[in-house]
């Protein structure tokens, strides 16, 4: 008796694991569907000018988007921060930028987004050149664990929604980093439409990756920040951020790296 007992609930397990993708798909219709609230769409006309950019099918897709966003994920202030409408919907807009026509889900690793009031401290331990660990405190604006959780700065992401033209955007950078680590440890290859686009995303980010950490070693000028030259997941990160707000500057400097962010994209901001 107890082997039949113990072989239902594995056929129930099996059942329930095979129906979940179905009624996450019908769930999240159901979000989709419903009218934008108007108080969400204040907010978006207040804090998240690049909004306003948007082409009117994109527009209602981010809304969507940020329906969903907000409904499946859970936004936990800290260093008693108090959290509200205007913060969720705030995050959520920039980090829904990143999944405008894209098919895959809604950050399927993540779980919270921790916010802090200003930028938080965290203990790093680092290295030297003879080889002895030293643990230091670093101050920063964002992270994206792998483990599911992203942590920002509330001042720098509502700063990188005001400012939408400056190239630096935290909230973009952290989610940028978010897809490079649906399939693991983040490593600057993010997931693509096909197979055979990796192998020409590898050389033209090498390159150009190489081209950065050549510039900042001499300290000279770059439409990227010399953070990119940290290693590849940091240069994607920031690539994403200046693609979405310098699209102009970075299509007329770096086309052939322009061409790849719009093909995983699946966006041309220079029409917007």
């Amino acid at each position: 008796m107890p082997a039949l007992i113990l072989a239902g609930l594995a056929l129930l397990f099996i059942l329930w694991l095979l129906g979940q993708p179905y009624w996450t798909r019908r769930q999240r219709d159901k979000l989709r569907a419903q009218p934008f609230p108007d108080a969400w769409r204040d907010i978006l006309k207040r804090r998240v000018p690049y909004v306003r950019a948007l082409p009117a099918d994109l527009q209602r897709q981010l809304e969507q988007h940020i329906q969903v966003f907000v409904a499946e994920k859970a936004f936990i202030g800290c260093a008693g921060l108090v959290m509200t409408d205007e913060m969720r919907i705030t995050i959520a807009a920039q980090a829904c930028l990143l999944l405008l026509n894209r098919p895959r889900g809604y950050y399927p690793n993540l779980r919270q987004i921790l916010v802090y009031p200003g930028g938080f401290v965290v203990q790093r331990a680092q290295t030297d050149n003879s080889g002895v660990a030293h643990h230091a405190r670093q101050a920063l604006s964002g992270e994206s664990w792998s483990q599911g959780q992203v942590i920002l700065s509330w001042h720098d992401a509502l700063e990188g929604a005001a400012l939408p033209h400056d190239g630096q955007n935290v909230v973009i950078h952290e989610f940028a980093h978010q897809l490079d680590q649906e399939t693991g440890a983040a490593n600057g290859a993010p997931v693509l439409a096909r197979r055979d686009q990796y192998a020409r995303w590898s050389q033209v980010l090498g390159a150009e990756f190489a081209q950065l950490q050549a510039r900042s070693a001499h300290r000279q000028t770059s439409l990227f920040s010399d953070y990119g030259a940290t290693d590849p997941a940091e240069f994607f990160a920031v690539i994403s951020e200046v693609f979405f707000e310098q699209p102009q500057r970075m299509a007329a400097e770096h086309p052939a790296l322009y061409r790849e962010l719009a093909l995983l994209y699946r966006l041309d901001p220079l029409s917007w």
